[in-house]
């Protein structure tokens, strides 16, 4: 069993409609502290054995300049890499899949010996997402996606007692937990839709789309 009221209670998630590089781009972002040093953190976000502990199986060159694939799942660039120092660390990668070119970066900020605060920014230029996507689903689309893989890191970390492995995680989003977990998460989006200036019944209706792909059900069934 997954607390998943908890986890989903202890996550942050904004969206922000902006400019960046010229371009008209939706940038969500999502954050969590977890009970763990940053150097232990950033070795759990950075290297491919952690990786494939809590997310997805990665290979490739995991280092500045150096490339990655998630399998059956994005690939890309290592455009920045910070270490640990004086209490921070960051790396920023291009996150390129199905076609179309995002970016992702991640920042950890120490807040003790054993806390760190995790926080991504994905942002994906408006005119570069397929046709109708936005439309139909809103930020949930990759907002919940990254959820799970927050759910991910903290049970890897020990924010939360459980256990799902990237293999049983698929099975595990279609179980009366993971779907309660997903329509929760798709819930907290449609909020970060509405503080961004998103129509509440737009909002709702994404996040129903969102909930609907994510548990393998049929829209208004």
């Amino acid at each position: 069993m997954v607390d998943v009221r908890s986890q989903v209670e202890a996550v942050t998630r904004t969206l922000r409609t902006d400019t960046v590089d010229g371009a008209a781009s939706r940038i969500q972002t999502i954050a969590q502290d977890y009970p763990a040093g940053i150097d232990d953190v950033w070795k759990a976000t950075t290297t491919a054995d952690r990786i494939a502990r809590w997310f997805l199986p990665v290979s490739g060159d995991l280092q500045l300049g150096g490339r990655y694939q998630l399998t059956r799942n994005a690939s890309g660039e290592v455009l920045e890499c910070t270490p640990p120092s004086d209490g921070s660390a960051s790396y920023r990668v291009t996150w390129e899949f199905a076609g179309s070119v995002s970016w992702v970066t991640v920042r950890l900020t120490s807040l003790g010996s054993d806390r760190t605060r995790f926080e991504l920014d994905h942002v994906a230029r408006a005119a570069d997402l397929p046709a109708g996507m936005w439309e139909t689903y809103g930020p949930g689309a990759t907002g919940v996606g990254w959820d799970q893989a927050l759910l991910g890191l903290a049970l890897h970390l020990g924010a939360l007692d459980g256990r799902i492995s990237p293999e049983e995680g698929e099975q595990w989003a279609l179980s009366a937990e993971g779907s309660m977990f997903s329509r929760a998460a798709a819930d907290r989006w449609a909020d970060a839709h509405v503080a961004d200036g998103a129509d509440p019944d737009d909002a709702a209706r994404a996040a129903d789309a969102t909930f609907a792909f994510y548990t393998g059900q049929t829209l208004g069934a």
